[in-house]
């Protein structure tokens, strides 16, 4: 005898996935103060390398490899709640600690890179925590007709977090001081911890039965190492963990060189090639509805069109980033904006696809385990963040040391994007999910047989 969820559940109601959007604006928040607002006051205000709070953004990024380990507890606890919550209090406390080293600097310099390190160390254990355990909660709770547009939704809150803090707490931290920092982040440290407390309450199922013989319920404990062990061997979990890695790898690397290439190979001033983020933004969000939309209305073809999106994305995340490299090198009139639109529309529709496709393979295998497969995948997906705007920048870096046209530079790392998404692309012919509401999925090769028959077809199609 276990226990189970009550099987007359039919899962979360629109209301509750909003009510987790929230979580997910306030997560959102938090991040875009310390990984953006602080970047800034440390290379502007403060006059420090920007290495140092490359850095620190990337210790955030690393900690989140323990995302397996995270969403494997919450497997074992069975319930999400805590988990979102504890993680929401230590990614406030994180982004205070990261404010606090960033005003202390300037008099204590190595205390304050101490206590910055350990802020962004707790950002990213908060970030982990909270992120893997909200969408494991997804995974397990949301009907499976309405998972890609849930992670359509929520994806999109984040986002909106990402705005709305950037723009009311830039009007409050004019003009700056160490005082006013402290107080805005910890004045919005505090809302999402308080707005998470309201939003979570009541949405996790409590209402437990006892049904023998069941595959829905929690793990029982066991060694980690095992788990994760049994999730690997999982062909599905493999290839997926490999595609996420892959494309998130190429989504990531154009972000610190895309305005610099705008400058440099167009001639754009600082504030149009700023103006090109919230164009690559706008084309970002309409490849998320247009996403969540079509899966909606046609949910009796949701999987194979969730299936169209994610490898559609990718080839056209590629042949845009192929456009950017051959107008950069031929024409100073190249439409850069509608090129960069593109980009970013292609880019959000594969984007949020993948979280729509983690949502259901989550719950796939013989015991499920939610958590640890949602870890596993953020935690490729955060390694991914942090080597893809390093790598970036490094690749732009040889090459224009090498090369004296910049145009040249940054096209040649632009067509290695392209081609890390046509890998991608290729990866993601293997991903298989289930038809709604058919409980069944395609044959599932074995990770053998997918490299057989990559080998056998001469590479990627």
């Amino acid at each position: 005898m276990i226990l189970a969820a009550n099987p007359a559940s039919t899962g979360l109601s629109w209301w509750h996935i909003i009510r987790l959007g929230l979580i997910q604006t306030c997560l959102g928040g938090i991040v875009v103060l310390t990984t953006s607002t602080l970047n800034r006051i440390m290379v502007v205000e403060l006059a420090l390398a920007a290495t140092i709070p490359g850095f620190l953004v990337t210790i955030h990024h690393v900690v989140q490899l323990a995302r397996p380990r995270i969403g494997y507890g919450s497997d074992v606890g069975g319930r999400r709640t805590p988990w979102i919550i504890g993680g929401m209090f230590i990614l406030g406390l994180g982004g205070v600690l990261a404010a606090l080293g960033t005003t202390l600097i300037p008099k204590h310099y190595w205390l304050g890179l101490l206590i910055s390190a350990l802020g962004f160390f707790a950002i990213g254990v908060g970030t982990g925590a909270t992120g893997t355990s909200l969408l494991a909660l997804l995974a397990k709770q949301v009907a499976p007709e309405r998972k890609p547009a849930a992670a359509a939704l929520v994806w999109f809150m984040m986002i909106i977090g990402f705005a709305v803090t950037a723009g009311i707490a830039g009007q409050f931290l004019d003009p700056y001081s160490p005082e006013r920092l402290m107080a805005v982040t910890g004045a919005v440290s505090l809302l999402a911890i308080v707005v998470t407390l309201i939003a979570i309450r009541g949405v996790e199922p409590t209402n437990q039965v006892i049904k023998p013989n069941t595959t829905d319920a929690p793990p029982e404990k066991g060694a980690f190492g095992a788990a994760l062990a049994e999730v690997w061997q999982d062909p599905q979990a493999k290839v997926f963990t490999i595609f996420v890695f892959v494309s998130m790898l190429a989504y990531s690397a154009q972000d610190l060189i895309l305005e610099p290439f705008a400058g440099l190979v167009f001639g754009r001033t600082p504030g149009e090639s700023t103006q090109l983020a919230g164009v690559q933004h706008g084309g970002v969000l309409l490849g998320m509805a247009a996403m969540a939309i079509s899966t909606s209305l046609f949910k009796s073809r949701g999987a194979a069109l969730l299936r169209l999106w994610i490898r559609g994305g990718c080839l056209l995340s590629a042949v845009a980033l192929f456009l950017l490299c051959w107008g950069g090198l031929t024409s100073p009139t190249w439409p850069l904006e509608a090129n960069v639109f593109l980009l970013g529309t292609a880019n959000g529709g594969f984007a949020v696809a993948a979280i729509g496709a983690m949502m259901v393979l989550a719950s796939a295998g013989q015991q499920k385990r939610e958590g640890i497969r949602m870890g596993l995948w953020g935690a490729a997906q955060a390694i991914a963040f942090a080597l893809g705007g390093f790598l970036g920048t490094v690749a732009v870096d040889v090459t224009r040391y090498w090369l004296d046209d910049p145009a040249i530079s940054y096209g040649l790392v632009f067509a290695c994007e392209g081609v890390l998404f046509l890998v991608a692309a290729s990866l993601a012919r293997h991903i298989h999910i289930a038809n709604w509401g058919s409980g069944q999925r395609d044959h599932v090769p074995s990770f053998g047989d997918i490299a057989l028959a990559e080998a056998g077809e001469g590479g990627i199609r």
